[in-house]
């Protein structure tokens, strides 16, 4: 298809057909011309019948061609909502995702429910990447103390920018797991973490659409997907608080071999595994006492 004028119905067909010969959703494309376009759905939508200049259709040509060869749509536009807010995002980073929304939704229930409405409450977010959690904690529950915690630079100057942009004071720390605040001596009333969970061996049968793109540091945990889970509770019981709250997102399948790990960890906790919205095992709580 040439770069001359077109219609904006045209252009979206096109991309219709050429997204279904890679086995792409064949709908990716009315994303992508809203970013390009800067409109809202119902706006495209209004526009259809609307002529299209050359340089339009050559940047949606370049986001179709690019979500063909497998790059998320949400790397292409620089952004994923997540608890009603715009994120952004890039290759450092993993795509927030609506289990994760689900974590958090319990978590600031439970906060609600454990701790009196006066008391500061200290939260890290231990593995922050976009940010996603961290600062959506902040901002659903302002009275929070909230630190989040990475170890690449590049995904904390994501985080950082969200922050800035929405307006969450959060306080952002590099290191690896706890060890920043072991050393410092700090505790927390609250830890939250979306580790890697996916075991090694699974990489050969996901989408090239994760494989690809998403940072694998975020992704991947070992035989079994356990690694990092094991690794906390090492040092969990150096900074958590009593009373406390851990929440962690696992793996479809994981959440009584995290459960047990906490049970060993922290034998007077009460322990649970959640469900998300369709029925897998997706967090794991500790509540300590």
């Amino acid at each position: 298809m040439s770069s001359s004028v077109r219609k904006v119905y045209e252009a979206l067909n096109w991309a219709s057909s050429f997204l279904k010969e890679y086995g792409r959703d064949a709908n990716a494309g009315e994303l992508l011309l809203q970013h390009v376009l800067q409109m809202s759905r119902s706006q495209l939508f209004a526009s259809l019948r609307d002529e299209l200049s050359g340089d339009a259709f050559t940047a949606f040509e370049k986001a179709v061609k690019q979500h063909a060869e497998g790059m998320p749509i949400q790397y292409i536009i620089g952004s994923e909502e997540f608890y009603g807010r715009t994120f952004l995002v890039n290759e450092e980073v993993l795509i927030p995702r609506p289990e994760t929304e689900e974590l958090v939704y319990h978590t600031l229930r439970k906060i609600q429910s454990m701790f009196p409405k006066d008391k500061e409450v200290h939260v890290v977010d231990v593995g922050t990447g976009s940010g996603a959690i961290a600062i959506t904690m902040k901002l659903e529950e302002p009275r929070l103390q909230v630190t989040a915690t990475d170890i690449a630079s590049p995904s904390l100057q994501v985080a950082r920018r969200n922050a800035q942009a929405l307006e969450a004071d959060v306080q952002f720390i590099q290191g690896d797991l706890l060890k920043p605040f072991i050393e410092a001596g700090q505790q927390f009333d609250v830890l939250l973490s979306n580790p890697p969970y996916i075991p090694d061996a699974d990489r050969m049968e996901m989408s090239e659409v994760v494989t690809e793109h998403e940072p694998h540091r975020a992704l991947f945990a070992g035989m079994d997907g356990l690694d990092f889970y094991r690794r906390f509770m090492e040092e969990l019981p150096s900074v958590m608080s009593i009373p406390g709250l851990i929440g962690f997102e696992v793996g479809a399948g994981q959440g009584e071999r995290v459960a047990e790990l906490l049970r060993g960890a922290f034998s007077q906790a009460e322990v649970s595994v959640e469900y998300d919205i369709n029925g897998k095992d997706r967090m794991v709580f500790a509540r300590l006492v």
